[in-house]
């Protein structure tokens, strides 16, 4: 007897196929619960904390919510990297000053004559790879060294302290600071409810956001930002003496930013802004340097700081213990293939060698999980480390076999160890003397899940940051909050952040606060909230100069790139000297003009043009030169593009030199030759205007070296007047 059919179930009417959808997806649609649970539904008592060997203890393995947390976040993305996925890098060398065999036996730190081969990665934090270079955003900067002990990654940000002080959070930061995920918006920026919501929350952050809200978060060049390791480490010299360290790097460049107007516009303009300077610096010949410095502490001193050492949003001032320099590197190749070095590359902090260990930071403690499981979701499995730009350049051999991707071809019978079949003798690796040893330290009880209340202090060291800003610093931090804060749709957040800040400083809070619609900062509420920690550590300074960065060029304009604005009509001869004297210096000059091709001086001859104003508009360079040239001079003046390039260049407080009837283009600011015109003038900072037929050769080109090699001019006034 045969079995009737089933009848066919018709195809989903058109009508119908968008509610079919929509149920299929409700489904699986989750709410928000006021309780955390594991993925097995087991509660979560404490998600602020990850389990340690005693308050100031390492991190446990057996810390089986951390792990999850961790190991979760870290799939998340494929194939980009979850965080740090926009990235630029290049090849060069690092070499010692001197040797270090005082504080670490770490050989690449002991032979001034060995240069250590390194490969470089710059990054932006939040945005996709394909996000712009300039947003605001901390900057990434991790080393790769390839010593003959093996390879060593310091692996650290442009800012020298984060956000958390444990591990377990940095899942709930980055959730908090990406996209939201609803509608997928903001890309690479801060600047949204979730984020500002989890940092109200979390008054440790207090401190890092100050850095994030300033100029440190703009980088005019990747060649132009300090490094920092982030955590405390350790040194161990021969003997097994212990040292904290705290590593820099210091741009020979010195540091120095955008301003906000000109980076968001650089973004448009071209997204690979840094990326692409880099490149060309390197291809050119202007190899990027930088200086490792150290702070060291002795082991059994840190206590003296005033603060934990161990706490990641803490920082050790520069005043209070010096940097010691203690080598250079030089960046002088660019990569051949980007997937192939920069997009493969795999760093870790956990790839040490001999003389440098961790600390009990419990932050640090969790990167050295986080990073590997990256790395085996990124690049496909446990083989990473046999990519060319991983491989490092001392031989390498243990029984780990298999694997996707392995390359190597291992011969013979034995992969395991102890053994005897290898080469006929008894091979045992246990115990021995040589290579990597973790330091000894004596652990304090309970095993605990709970956060040392030597953490506890939030606000110091912000309102040290503070404190050590120039004005003009100042005010870019407080229109960096403004500005963030004023995208923040829901204004009790942005109440809960003001009332945060007034712990910090009470002045900084109320100008935040007070075109935001909300009501003044009251400190009060913010130490009634959950999370609020009533405690404050005593800073052994009030300020430190290092903290600035306003100040920290080397008097140097190498690089530093100068338009030359001309049209039909210019007197080349105006600016024949200066402009050699520009390069000669180390400058970039470049030609702007209405069209590319040439122009046609005033003698009729033809002067070349490198771009035009609509293809490489002021926030591409550094300064602006104006020739001299009545029939130029006019001619520029009716034209809306160049008069724009003049007075954004203008408002972003660049240096500007106007030559002889070139000071007409910068008749719409209130800037005329004035009534000495054999004299160079400076009518408003960093504006020099002069006549270069009576001037004495040479004096422009040194008063116009000078004013760019300042980088900006931040105390020129009146610039909210200026229409660009």
């Amino acid at each position: 007897m045969s079995t009737p059919r089933r009848k066919a179930a018709g195809p989903i009417k058109i009508a119908d196929s968008a509610k079919v959808k929509q149920q299929q997806l409700e489904r699986f649609t989750e709410n928000t619960s006021n309780v955390l649970s594991t993925n097995q539904g087991l509660q979560i008592p404490d998600n602020h904390n990850s389990l340690k060997a005693g308050v100031r203890g390492p991190t446990l393995l057996e810390d089986f919510i951390l792990r999850e947390k961790i190991t979760h976040f870290d799939h998340e993305r494929i194939p980009e990297r979850a965080v740090h996925a926009r990235g630029s890098a290049a090849h060069g060398y690092f070499k010692p000053y001197k040797s270090m065999a005082p504080y670490t036996s770490a050989g690449f730190l002991q032979d001034p004559d060995i240069e250590t081969p390194v490969f470089v990665r710059f990054s932006t934090v939040a945005g996709s790879a394909g996000s712009a270079d300039t947003v605001r955003d901390v900057r990434g900067f991790a080393v790769k060294f390839y010593t003959g002990e093996g390879n060593y990654d310091l692996v650290g940000n442009n800012i020298p302290v984060f956000f958390i002080q444990d591990a377990i959070k940095f899942p709930d930061l980055i959730h908090a600071l990406k996209p939201e995920p609803h509608h997928g918006m903001p890309q690479a920026a801060s600047a949204h409810d979730t984020f500002w919501d989890f940092v109200s929350l979390m008054p440790e952050s207090t401190h890092m956001l100050m850095w994030a809200m300033s100029d440190r978060s703009l980088p005019r060049s990747l060649r132009m930002m300090e490094g920092f390791g982030v955590h405390a480490f350790r040194f161990i010299n021969a003997r097994g003496d212990s040292h904290f360290v705290k590593f820099h790097w210091k741009p020979k460049l010195g540091v120095h930013g955008l301003a906000w107007d000109e980076a968001q516009k650089i973004a448009g303009k071209d997204a690979d802004f840094h990326r692409r300077d880099l490149w060309e610096a390197i291809e050119s010949g202007n190899f990027p340097e930088w200086e490792l410095g150290v702070q060291i502490v002795d082991d059994g001193q840190e206590s003296e700081l005033g603060f934990d050492i161990l706490d990641p949003t803490k920082l050790i001032p520069e005043s209070q213990v010096p940097v010691q320099l203690i080598g250079r590197m030089v960046l002088n190749r660019n990569p051949d293939n980007f997937f192939a070095e920069t997009e493969q590359v795999a760093f870790h902090p956990g790839h040490l060698v001999p003389g440098i260990d961790f600390s009990n930071d419990p932050l640090l403690q969790g990167r050295l999980f986080s990073y590997t499981d990256t790395q085996l979701s990124r690049l496909g499995g446990a083989n990473f480390h046999e990519l060319p730009i991983n491989r490092g350049v001392c031989p390498m051999h243990n029984f780990q076999r298999d694997g996707m991707h392995r390359m190597a071809i291992p011969k013979g019978r034995v992969a395991y160890e102890p053994n005897t079949l290898g080469n006929g003798t008894e091979f045992r690796v246990d115990g021995a003397t040589q290579g990597f040893q973790s330091h000894p330290e004596q652990l304090e009880p309970p095993k605990i899940r709970s956060r040392s209340p030597s953490f506890d202090d939030h606000f110091s060291q912000a309102m040290l940051f503070w404190n050590s800003q120039s004005a003009v610093e100042k005010d870019h931090i407080v229109a960096a909050f403004r500005f963030e804060l004023s995208k923040v749709e829901l204004p009790e957040i942005r109440q809960r952040v003001v009332d945060n800040l007034s712990h910090v400083d009470q002045k900084l809070a109320a100008r935040v606060a007070a075109p935001l619609g909300i009501n003044a900062p009251d400190p009060k509420a913010a130490a009634g909230r959950l999370g609020f920690r009533d405690h404050r550590i005593a800073n052994k300074v009030d300020e430190d100069a290092a903290l600035r960065m306003v100040g920290k060029g080397d008097g140097s304009i190498k690089t530093r790139k100068v338009a030359i604005l001309v049209a039909d009509g210019l007197e080349p001869a105006t600016i024949k000297r200066i402009q050699h004297d520009l390069v000669e210096a180390g400058a970039i000059c470049k030609v702007i003009g209405p069209h590319l091709g040439s122009v046609s001086t005033a003698s009729g001859r033809q002067f070349p043009v490198d771009h035009t104003f609509g293809n490489m508009p002021s926030i591409m360079f550094d300064a602006v030169l104006i020739p001299g040239g009545a029939l130029s001079a006019k001619a520029l003046c009716g034209m809306g593009e160049a008069v724009h390039f003049v007075l954004e260049a203008y408002k972003h407080c660049k240096a500007i030199c106007a030559l002889n009837e070139g000071v007409q283009l910068l008749g719409s600011l209130g800037i005329s030759q004035g009534k000495n015109p054999e004299l160079i003038t400076t009518p408003a900072a960093g504006v020099l205007v002069a006549d270069a037929r009576k001037v004495v050769e040479g004096q422009i080109s040194q008063e116009f070296i000078a004013a760019i090699a300042l980088h900006r001019h931040w105390e020129r006034s009146g610039l909210d007047a200026i229409p660009v």
